[in-house]
């Protein structure tokens, strides 16, 4: 891992920089790259604006009380609500922790229920992010349980860690809905791949397996959440040379990243989605997004000698 990464990632659990860096201004104007505002209403009109499907998520982890995991769930039902007021194409995605999960499994998963029943109501998906790995197997068996009594459910599994490959094969048996990323959290060399080399190779076998023709036969719904042109190629080259047409696959990748990639993509006839964060807990995520490509750097930069 870079020392640029592992300083971003540190930066990310910073409870002092939490406090204090969001204050600053010039890091409060470029962090608006990734996001369109701190409200729910920002996120649906930049929705609206780009005319293409997306993913609503309220940033924040870790919470203080069950009392603020209630309040988050009574947030998202009215993203729900509000979602199918505007006639927006968006779903949800919610981290286990904004749910209560550091309280206990029963809050989270009762929190977690209540969304996906809202959501299958109005004819909508839930999907639930997975965390560091402190958490992968309290929320793998969350998932599980969810995905036993709702079809409208899906979870994030990340390629750099060494045990996605296992954790794979009973998800596809139950024809869940998979997001695959890299992931962004720090971890140990005994827990995830440290070289992107093999972080990358890890994504592209995932991938594979994903669009198998068994996870297609158990009605597998597969998205690749990359914005690596070179993983992305690959992946299209596979589906191709599976004579699976463009529409068979599908791709979410965050707002204001590589903007002209997500039009060709939508252009060429796959599915595509648009991941939109709002919310005022940003510094850990906005830490995260810029450890997954440290190119990104360069932009603060500038935002910082234009002011």
């Amino acid at each position: 891992m870079s020392l640029m990464k592992s300083a971003l990632l540190a930066a990310s659990d910073s409870r002092y920089l939490r406090e204090h860096a969001t204050r600053v201004g010039f890091i409060r104007a470029a962090v608006t790259r990734f996001m369109p505002g701190e409200d729910v209403e920002s996120a649906l009109e930049a929705a609206r604006a780009l005319r293409q499907p997306a993913v609503l998520t309220h940033l924040g982890e870790n919470l203080p009380s069950t009392e603020a995991a209630d309040e988050v769930r009574r947030d998202y039902l009215e993203v729900l609500d509000r979602v199918r007021a505007s006639g927006v194409d968006a779903e949800i995605s919610v981290k286990p922790t904004q749910l209560g999960l550091d309280f206990s499994r029963e809050l989270c998963e009762r929190n977690l229920f209540a969304l996906i029943e809202r959501a299958r109501a109005l004819n909508n998906w839930v999907w639930v992010d997975m965390e560091q790995t402190s958490y992968t197997d309290a929320t793998l068996e969350i998932y599980r349980h969810a995905r036993e009594r709702y079809p409208n459910t899906g979870l994030c599994v990340q390629s750099y860690l060494y045990r996605t490959a296992k954790d794979l094969e009973p998800l596809i048996a139950l024809g869940s809905g998979v997001r695959l990323v890299k992931g962004a959290y720090k971890e140990p060399a005994d827990k995830a791949f440290p070289k992107k080399s093999d972080v990358d190779e890890s994504y592209f076998e995932l991938a594979k397996q994903l669009l198998s023709a068994d996870a297609r036969a158990r009605g597998v719904r597969a998205i690749f959440g990359t914005h690596d042109p070179v993983l992305i190629r690959r992946i299209e080259e596979h589906g191709r040379a599976q004579g699976l047409p463009p529409a068979a696959l599908e791709f979410q990748m965050l707002y204001g990243i590589r903007r002209q990639e997500q039009e060709r993509l939508a252009a060429a006839g796959y599915k595509f989605r648009v991941l939109i964060s709002y919310g005022d807990a940003w510094w850990p995520w906005y830490m995260r997004r810029l450890a997954e490509r440290p190119a990104n750097v360069l932009f603060v930069l500038k935002t910082m000698v234009a002011r």
